[in-house]
């Protein structure tokens, strides 16, 4: 069993030796200067500039909410087997997450002007 597990771990070692190998082989010699490419033109502005802060609300909003789907799918298959307790358990869930939008909503999180 040690055995194959230190044939395995060396295959993968030696495999990411000639990956290197070969990428170096076929680098350009001289380095280049790296610039972001935006289509042939030069960039105008610093990339994160163009983001409003506002939008971390937004992002926030959007990961709990995504969150309570990846919740939900797995609970819609199996809450004909557990019944009403998870019914229940489903609807104290959604309550929490509705109090945290509520509160978002009241400290003006949702609001654009």
């Amino acid at each position: 069993m040690a055995l194959h597990l230190l044939v395995l771990v060396g295959i993968g070692l030696a495999s990411t030796a000639v990956l290197y190998a070969a990428a170096r082989a076929v680098r350009p010699a001289a380095q280049v200067e790296v610039m972001p490419f935006l289509s042939g033109a030069g960039a105008r502005e610093h990339a994160v500039s163009r983001y409003h802060v506002r939008w971390y609300a937004v992002t926030m909003l959007f990961l709990a909410f995504d969150m309570e789907m990846a919740y939900m799918y797995p609970w819609a298959v199996v809450v004909a087997d557990l019944g009403m307790s998870a019914v229940i358990e489903m609807f104290g869930f959604l309550a929490v997450l509705m109090v945290a939008v509520l509160y978002a909503w009241r400290e003006g999180a949702l609001r654009w002007t």
